[in-house]
């Protein structure tokens, strides 16, 4: 069949693979001839700290996504074509600069993308040239999946079923990318050349390597293939932060180093056999896309400027915590000095490594907002600066959930209790003991509240409280009690409009 464009542009953007990519099938598809391009953009990148793993990660996935594309067409003069500066118009001059007529991309759902793209796609048209954006990190997105009345799902469950229901082979099969890959171009002489080094665009190295993070393609591989390994005792293992349970795929499924397609086949057929771990698992996949959907059809959630509004208004009436003493309760909270371990070993976790384990995600949610009284939008900005797979729609639908204020949230009287999480998801204190070395000697009935120890004990251990470990920053019992009459304004705007 006849090719309809002399040559197309492949925009890359957190989608950083060949194998089952959507927009780069349908780009050699469509063209006898394809560059590829990617745009560190300023804007995004100039608001990061200079030592910041994502950016170090993409760099490394850019290398291998280079090597990839060349080797994949079979030629060294083919490969990525990496620009620095605003994405809109470098993509836009770029276009014009390789002469092509087409522009492809995967679609992407962040507010500040959608207003991007709406851009970059009036810019194209006026010159004459295409743009055209296809799904790719999602299963089901935007309107896709529809209640009985035509409305976007608010309750995750009846989401799940439907999302199961429509599931088939259809949805999870791969786009054959390599089949097409002799399309892909020589790049331009003076377009030639690896991606930048960390330094040339601002940045500096961090522990990534030493982590054991690792990008592209192949980074993703060798984590999924762990993970399948274990997949069957998932559900057993998932809660334990001291356990190697979760799939640590989250940072290649936010950049796209491994297809969500290949990702859900997997689970699917592994639930199809019985595994009970690969079944939970598929459902954190199906979140995923509940709040990729949630963030498309609800925009007021996140608006253009990156400003959080709970998903239910009445929520945004709660009077948290404000002026200095709440800046300095959630200054001890960001550097894990709120003298409860789990927290703090939490906090210490995300701070050292960029990661935190999912079950801790909502222990220190809820104590960011029902045990500190302060505006959950603030621990979504940190988690936003601090995680190495900081996703909008999932960050924001997390916090919104932790908080209450989201669609399918958990009630306002639900509060974490964080000894209890404790006692119950670190019992021997192993995770504890791993990021708060100075606990690491108390004796583990005392472990998760330092503050029962005795003088023996603590003298033994070599902790002295308000000194080498702080001290409680509330007490959890008194705070339940703030937090219920903070959340009365919620209770009562909802019994005023009949809602129980």
């Amino acid at each position: 069949m006849e090719k309809p464009y002399p040559a197309g542009l492949m925009w890359f953007r957190r989608d950083l693979r060949v194998h089952d990519n959507a927009a780069l099938f349908h780009a050699l598809k469509s063209c006898r001839l394809v560059h590829c391009a990617f745009v560190f953009d300023t804007p995004i990148l100039g608001v990061l700290p200079r030592q910041d793993r994502r950016v170090e990660f993409i760099r490394e996935s850019l290398v291998a996504l280079d090597l990839d594309l060349r080797s994949s067409c079979g030629h060294e003069d083919a490969g990525l074509i990496v620009r620095h500066g605003v994405a809109s118009d470098e993509i836009v001059q770029l276009a014009g600069k390789l002469g092509v007529q087409a522009v492809f991309a995967n679609h992407d759902y962040e507010p500040g993308a959608v207003a991007r793209d709406a851009a970059v796609r009036g810019a194209l048209a006026a010159a004459g040239i295409g743009f055209h954006t296809t799904k790719d990190h999602a299963i089901f997105e935007r309107d896709e999946l529809l209640t009985q009345t035509g409305r976007p799902y608010v309750v995750f469950t009846p989401y799940k079923n439907a999302w199961l229901a429509r599931l088939d082979d259809f949805h999870m099969r791969a786009y054959p990318v390599e089949k097409y890959a002799d399309a892909l171009a020589a790049r331009p002489p003076a377009l030639r050349g690896a991606p930048p080094a960390l330094e040339t665009i601002g940045f500096t190295s961090t522990n990534l390597a030493q982590l054991g993070i690792h990008g592209g393609a192949t980074g993703a591989a060798a984590v999924f293939d762990d993970f399948l390994a274990r997949i069957d005792r998932y559900a057993q293992t998932r809660d334990f932060p001291a356990v190697k349970g979760p799939s640590y795929l989250s940072v290649h499924l936010r950049f796209g180093t491994v297809s969500v397609r290949q990702v859900v086949r997997a689970a699917q057929e592994k639930t199809s056999q019985g595994s009970h771990g690969a079944a939970v698992w598929l459902s954190e996949l199906i979140w995923r896309d509940f709040y990729f959907q949630v963030l498309a059809n609800f925009p007021h959630v996140v608006d253009e400027q990156g400003h959080s509004h709970s998903f239910k208004p009445a929520f945004d009436a709660i009077r948290w915590e404000h002026g200095k003493h709440a800046d300095a309760l959630f200054q001890a909270w960001c550097e894990g000095s709120t003298g409860y371990p789990l927290v703090d070993a939490a906090m210490a976790q995300i701070n050292q490594t960029g990661y935190m384990h999912n079950r801790l995600r909502m222990v220190v949610a809820s104590f960011l907002c029902k045990d500190l009284g302060l505006d959950w939008r603030r621990g979504e900005r940190y988690f936003a600066l601090r995680l190495n797979d900081f996703d909008l729609a999932a960050n924001n639908g997390g916090w919104q959930w932790a908080s209450s204020s989201g669609c399918d949230a958990q009630p306002y009287f639900r509060i974490f209790n964080p000894i209890s999480q404790s006692e119950k998801f670190d019992p021997e204190g192993r995770f504890i003991r791993k990021y708060l070395p100075q606990l690491a000697d108390l004796p583990t009935a005392v472990l998760h509240q330092p503050w029962t120890a005795s003088p023996m004990e603590l003298l033994a251990a070599g902790v002295e409280l308000g000194r080498n470990y702080p001290l409680p920053v509330v007490m959890h019992d008194k705070a339940r009690i703030r937090t219920l009459e903070r959340y009365a304004v919620v209770k009562n705007a909802n019994a005023a409009s009949g809602k129980h």
